[in-house]
């Protein structure tokens, strides 16, 4: 008996464990991305030599089974691991944050205009001068840097080789429960420091290796591209689906296409791969179909295509200018070909567990990608409704059932990156996608490979170019000027919906596709007058400041009442916190109305956006310190009600909201409406005091020098007056009111440098616990048990925005 199971070693993974395995490993890279801490190497490594030993002792089939997946996941957790740990080592020490320093490198991209005329564009480093030596031996410095000469928007760059004069920092954004995190954006894509460029020279002694010749290749044919077809008037269009290059893309093209949902047209994915993969393997398959079949074999017509194919679309990802989205969708193209072309018998689930491994192996960082989620989930929602039931469709039954598909399939994944799904954009896909796929690629790459071999043909093709796109832009155009009725849902109902409809195509039975039916047109009917109904209901009193950068933003909650004092700063045509934060944050709390909206005065950095929060949510009335600049802020439309900023309170729950403001202020920091919120049962009261001087703190403490609940307090929040100017917080003013905390709502290394020094030791001396939402972000305060509980979002912070190690005096603040 021994000898006989010595004679038959059972292997350590069958191909079925083998996927499994992979399936495991791409589990485990997405795993560590939510984590608050990675994980020590020990314990990795602990982990996976416990599974690597029970997979090889358990004689169980089900344990081994078990083992191997425990391992797979370890694989994924210890790569992703290693990659992360290994971008977070590069750190720019924080001593040089805001000095001038020079470095050497050359150009990671194609430089682009930015905003307040500023030309952006990003460095590949090879040479700090003179810090290099000077660096932490435990860290490296970084390697990749985002910056932004300013006042240089049209002017080039000298070379593409350059030593630059930069003022730099870590890389920070603003850190909310919903919204874009900038932050994430920035480790997502290896920029390790952000900044500003000082003065450019050309240097011809950087190291020009095999990336930096990509790079100067793929500029040399954008320009190209650029110089052939710049006369074209959807030029843009042309030069995002010949090259990769959007940079020529207006805001109201980018309406258009986030109206309709078709950005995915313009950005090099899976369907440009795919329609390049088919052409190409159609031509090859062609051709080779002409030769004998004795001086050819069926296998090595597959392998000719195979590699004709892959082929093809590594040069089309190289001059689409190699990007993560490109990358990711020649993995699959190239797993799908191999499993497809060369005719493996394998499941087509496998085909995609293999693709998510290998996507995931070569880019760690990718489920930080939204297009990751979307790309995996589109072929997966395919692959459901479709594997071994093509043959039977009908091209147009299947075009439109694989719309309906992958329109249900990826709204909840749009929901949890708190984005719409726009009904317009069923419609506009399937309007789209075959005319790009069968007409406009066609057409340009055809364009574009003739006139290369014969520039003069560039007359030719560029009228032909603006016909076929011009038909398709004038579609979209019309489709997104469609008033349609968003449909309010939260993510369950969203996912349930999602399931229902991938049934009702997937199962034949009619009875159940009746029950289908009639339930989501049931769900449809009562989830159509979403938008009249009563916000949440919150027990207990909640007050957010948000952390909208260098501006301020407030959330008050109790009951179903509503209250939001000042909006954040924007910038017209660059940034506005109402739509990257307050709107998302608003939408995810499930806040349908505000009851009322506060501006304490007209400042851009307390009331940006107001014009866009005015149309995208409902708004009962506006009480303002200005309401004069206010009315000129809203849509000329506009009927709410503006009430002036007077002496009066009011009860919000159970709460007691006073208003106030200076007697004569009419306008600027002094007029601002200073709110006062009080919660009697925990004594607890917070003061949010706009942009007030010394003087007016000096009138507002004798207007409430009478008042009766002085002894009934038990805690005082204190919103700093002018985010810490110190041109407010007196001394009087704080030893008067003798906060228990004080919140600065402040830019990170912003140019004004608030909080000033002089007010945090003010603050300090007088005992005060201080925060800046720079450094904790979101700050969230709820009553509790009659006490007040106050959290700081960083400290439920992903690994890479925690991981950062931002002491509490890199903001100013002790």
């Amino acid at each position: 008996m021994s000898g006989s199971f010595h004679s038959h070693p059972v292997p350590l993974v069958g191909r079925g464990s083998a996927v499994s395995g992979v399936f495991a490993f791409s589990c485990g890279v997405i795993l560590l991305y939510r984590l608050s801490v990675l994980p020590p190497p020990e314990w990795i490594a602990g982990c996976f030599l416990t599974a690597f030993y029970m997979a090889l002792r358990c004689r169980s089939s089900l344990l081994r089974r078990i083992a191997v997946l425990c391992l797979g996941l370890c694989m994924g957790v210890g790569w992703a691991s290693w990659h992360a740990g290994s971008r977070l080592s590069e750190r720019l020490p924080g001593q040089y944050e805001g000095q001038k320093l020079a470095v050497s490198g050359y150009l990671c991209d194609i430089p682009s205009e930015g905003s307040f005329g500023s030309l952006r564009f990003s460095l590949c480093v090879t040479d700090w001068h003179g810090l290099s030596e000077k660096a932490d031996d435990s860290d490296s410095l970084p390697a990749l840097l985002r910056l932004s000469w300013y006042g240089h928007e049209s002017s080039p760059l000298p070379a593409r080789r350059l030593q630059l004069d930069v003022v730099l920092k870590r890389p920070h954004g603003t850190l909310n429960p919903a919204g874009f995190r900038y932050e994430d954006w920035l480790f997502r894509n290896g920029y390790r420091a952000t900044g500003s460029v000082r003065e450019v020279r050309s240097d011809p002694g950087v190291h020009c290796g095999w990336h930096c010749q990509y790079q100067k290749a793929h500029a040399a044919l954008v320009s190209w591209v650029d110089h052939q077809f710049s006369g074209a008037e959807y030029f843009p269009f042309v030069a995002s689906l010949l090259v990769g290059y959007r940079g020529h893309m207006s805001q109201p093209e980018w309406d258009v296409l986030t109206a309709t949902g078709t950005i995915h047209l313009v950005a090099i994915s899976g369907l440009h791969l795919g329609l390049i993969a088919f052409g190409a393997g159609f031509a090859c398959r062609q051709i080779l179909l002409s030769a004998p079949p004795e001086k050819l074999s069926e296998g090595a017509r597959r392998r000719a295509v195979f590699v004709t194919v892959t082929a093809c679309c590594i040069l089309y990802a190289l001059a689409a200018g190699w990007t993560v989205p490109t990358r990711r969708a020649l993995i699959m193209v190239a797993v799908g070909g191999w499993s497809v072309l060369l005719a493996r018998q394998a499941s087509v689930w496998q085909s995609l567990v293999l693709a998510l491994g290998a996507v995931l192996l070569l880019d760690p960082f990718a489920p930080l990608d939204q297009g990751f989620w979307l790309s995996f989930g589109a072929v997966a929602v395919l692959i459901f409704v479709f594997a071994g039931t093509l043959g039977g469709s009908g091209w147009f039954r299947g075009l439109l059932l694989a719309q309906v598909a992958v329109f249900a399939g990826l709204w909840p994944v749009l929901q949890v990156f708190g984005q719409e799904q726009p009904v317009v954009g069923a419609v506009a896909n399937l309007l789209a996608i075959p005319w790009v796929s069968l007409v406009v690629m066609p057409v340009l790459v055809t364009g574009g490979l003739v006139t290369a071999l014969v520039p003069a043909m560039s007359d030719f093709f560029i009228p032909l170019f603006d016909g076929v796109i011009g038909i398709l832009w004038r579609i979209l155009a019309g489709l997104a000027d469609f008033d349609v009725v968003v449909i309010s849902a939260t993510l369950a109902e969203v996912s349930v919906l999602a399931v229902l409809a991938l049934c009702l195509i997937y199962f034949p039975l009619k009875r159940f596709r009746l029950i289908a039916m009639a339930m989501i047109f049931f769900w449809s009917f009562l989830s159509g007058p979403r938008g009249l109904e009563k916000n949440p209901m919150v027990s207990a009193p909640e007050v957010s400041v948000w952390d909208v950068g260098q501006g301020m933003s407030v959330l008050l909650r109790h009951g179903q009442r509503v209250l939001l004092y000042d909006t954040g700063p924007a910038l017209p045509g660059v940034f506005s916190a109402v739509d990257s934060t307050i709107l998302p944050n608003l939408k995810a709390l499930g806040v349908r109305r505000i009851d009322t909206l506060v501006v304490s005065h007209a400042d851009s950095d307390h009331s940006g956006g107001l014009a866009l929060l005015a149309r995208s949510i409902e708004i009962g009335r506006i009480v303002a310190g200005e309401p004069g600049a206010t009315q000129e802020a809203l849509p000329a439309d506009s009927d709410l009600p503006i009430n002036r900023c007077v002496n009066f309170s009011e009860a919000l729950g159970e709460l007691t909201v006073s208003y106030w403001q200076a007697p004569g202020a009419v306008e600027g920091n002094d007029a601002s409406c200073v709110v006062t919120i009080w919660h009697r049962p925990s004594g607890t009261e917070w003061i949010l005091a706009g942009d007030i001087t010394k003087k007016v703190e000096a009138a507002h403490l004798e207007a409430f020098a009478g008042s009766d609940r002085p002894d009934a307090i038990r805690m005082r929040v204190l919103l700093a007056p002018h985010h810490g100017s110190k041109t407010s917080s007196s001394a009087d003013w704080i030893n008067a009111l003798k906060p228990d905390a004080v919140i600065y709502s402040a830019g990170y290394q912003h140019r004004y440098g608030h909080p000033h020094p002089d007010i945090v030791a003010r603050y300090r001396k007088a005992g005060v616990r201080q925060f800046n939402t720079a450094c904790s972000g979101l700050l969230s305060m709820d009553i509790e048990a009659n006490r007040l509980k106050m959290k700081e979002m960083r400290d439920r912070s992903p690994f890479w925005i925690g991981g950062e190690g931002l002491a509490r005096d890199e903001c100013g603040i002790p």
